[in-house]
């Protein structure tokens, strides 16, 4: 494969992993009919707060129970959201 060619391939590695961020961010945002930009924003900040504490949290469990971190998460984010489900009573 010539250069460019895997320059191409890594390049697009990176626009997958924000394309799956994205997605996983949406998982916990709050759903809205609203077109007010203000209260999307809010929406949107808060799900992407709450993405990186899951992730943090996911990182200190694995790191502190295997001395590693796996790109794979040991904490899910289906236990999370129902977790503060069950804690708020949102969602």
């Amino acid at each position: 494969m010539s250069n460019q060619g895997s320059e191409f391939l890594s390049e697009y590695g990176y626009r997958w992993e924000i394309e799956s961020g994205y997605k996983s961010i949406k998982r916990f945002m709050a759903t809205t009919t609203s077109k007010n930009f203000v209260l999307r924003f809010f929406y949107f900040a808060f799900a992407c707060l709450l993405y990186s504490i899951w992730r943090a949290v996911d990182l200190l469990m694995q790191v502190e129970l295997n001395d590693e971190y796996e790109r794979s998460p040991a904490v899910t984010a289906d236990s999370v959201l129902i977790l503060l489900k069950k804690q708020t009573g949102i969602g």
